[in-house]
């Protein structure tokens, strides 16, 4: 047996879902290992909630087991492997039926299974083409956020050393390391987008190359000369796709004997062209207009910006609308450094834990639902959320109404503070919770952005727990839930007794 545990879990995880032979895709984001299935009805979904390294499934275009950050990393190559060696020819294992059935619904399975129920329904409702549009959109972004988040804590760690003026000879290096990504940032946004969209992903990198540039300097456009990196992920991604359409055009049109040469020219040269003399002006005005809506919004009416912000950005995740947010925030991270968006969602993690403690602490009895959320906050903490909006707030309703008003609350304390002059955002996208601590930055000192940041997680916390436990129940609610579905005899005995959360 392997002493790997990240190959122990893949090997955990894999019989679970259907074997080898039911996988047909294999990808990650920052938190979640998804897999195509060929039979949705081979997964096991109670056996895999119960292993130790999963922190919750969710079932929407493609089967997602939450693994948390840096785990699923690691995870997925070894996942990868195994389904590579496993493979046969044989055609996959008949459908079987679950050998489990839920039928207590107060359970935390019994949650979990009916925040399935309503994500499946979600789902349904959610194959749009505007909404699989943006699901594409995230597909080109997502892959980014990593060496977003290396650079912007490499970045992080500069400016400290500027402001304590310590290792003066190290600060440019590290400035070098951070910025030479964010200055490139174009390519790989082109790279994946003509990816995504069924190009050659090196031309679209190529396309989008134009935009970063030095040489772009010296062309005119609309009577102003064009600046490098004008236009940015916004023109990249116009650019790319324009690539992606010509290219297809040319595969279609140019004879085989010529599409070696002529293809690649063309696709890259039309899209080039258009880039220069249109898209890079257009993505340029819209990038500034972008920031300078989302600053001046906050400028002026932070302390509702953020409620509402604050406010909708878990129904915003649970409709999938979210990922829209993805390329605003690449944005204005390429105009400024930071996105100042990011802090103030974050606060709906916030609401989100402060609910599940209030739910902890008002179903004394339900020992099964008080497992789950024990093992699932500390990933709350750390901004992994999906544990508890699928398996306690969501499928109990109510919880997650009061988790959204906590939400709210820290939303317009952070909004507060960008009104009063004190304006910050996270130099990467991604983490939230605790982990984006190290990725704040300011106009105002890091004490006083971390500071103000923690000051609005506090208050989400709080105001989630005081509004599901005063308002997140009816007396009903509390009479089915606050019972122990497998009570033993010790708590037969002692039914008040219930163990501390810590």
């Amino acid at each position: 047996m392997s002493t790997d545990p990240n190959r122990a879990t893949a090997a955990a995880i894999l019989p679970l879902v259907g074997g080898p032979d039911n996988i047909t895709s294999i990808a990650h984001c920052m938190t979640r290992l998804r897999i195509g299935l060929r039979d949705r009805s081979l997964v096991d979904d109670e056996a895999l909630r119960a292993l130790p390294a999963v922190l919750g499934v969710v079932d929407d275009d493609t089967y997602q087991i939450v693994l948390g950050p840096g785990a699923v990393a690691r995870v997925t190559p070894q996942f990868e492997s195994l389904v590579e060696e496993g493979r046969s020819p044989a055609a996959p294992a008949a459908p079987h039926p679950h050998p489990h059935p839920h039928p207590h619904p107060v359970t935390a399975d019994g949650l979990a299974d009916r925040g399935a129920a309503l994500k499946e329904a979600q789902k349904a409702r959610n194959s749009t083409p505007f909404k699989l549009f943006l699901r594409r959109l995230a597909n080109i972004f997502v892959p980014l956020i990593p060496a977003l988040i290396g650079c912007g804590i490499i970045a992080g760690l500069g400016g400290m050393l500027t402001n304590l003026g310590w290792l003066p000879a190290v600060v440019p290096a590290l400035a070098a390391i951070a910025s030479g990504f964010l200055s490139l940032i174009a390519v790989f946004v082109g790279h994946n987008t003509a990816k995504e969209f069924g190009g050659t992903p090196v031309l679209g990198g190529a396309v989008a190359a134009i935009i970063v540039f030095p040489g772009v300097a010296k062309i005119d456009a609309f009577g102003h000369s064009l600046s490098p990196g004008q236009g940015g992920v916004l023109g990249a991604l116009a650019a790319a796709l324009l690539a992606v359409q010509v290219e297809k055009w040319c595969r279609r049109w140019v004879p085989e004997v010529l599409d070696v040469l002529v293809t690649p020219t063309l696709t890259v040269l039309i899209p080039g062209l258009v880039t220069l003399f249109g898209l890079m002006f257009l993505a340029g005005e819209a990038s500034a207009a972008i920031g300078a809506f989302a600053n001046g919004l906050l400028d002026t009416g932070g302390t509702f910006a953020g409620l509402v912000l604050g406010g909708l950005f878990l129904p915003l995740v649970m409709l999938g609308l979210h990922q829209a947010l993805i390329p605003l925030h690449t944005t204005l991270i390429d105009q400024t450094g930071h996105t100042v968006l990011l802090p103030i969602l974050a606060m709906a993690g916030a609401g989100q834990v402060g609910a599940a403690i209030a739910v902890y602490y008002r179903l004394p009895r339900n020992r099964s639902l008080r497992a789950t959320i024990k093992s699932a906050l500390p990933a709350g903490f750390l901004g992994v959320g999906e544990p508890l909006i699928y398996g306690v707030s969501l499928p109990l309703g109510r919880p997650f109404v009061t988790a959204c008003v906590g939400g709210a609350a820290g939303g317009a304390f952070v909004g507060l503070f960008h009104q009063l002059g004190l304006s910050f955002g996270s130099t990467a996208i991604g983490p939230s919770g605790w982990a984006l601590f190290p990725l704040l930055d300011g106009t105002s000192g890091m004490g006083a952005t971390v500071a103000v940041y923690a000051g609005g997680l506090t208050v989400g916390y709080l105001v989630g727990f005081a509004a599901t436990y005063f308002f997140g129940f009816t007396s009903q609610m509390l009479a089915d839930l606050n019972t122990d579905p497998d009570p033993t005899p010790d708590a037969v005995a002692e039914p008040d007794k219930a163990p501390a959360l810590t």
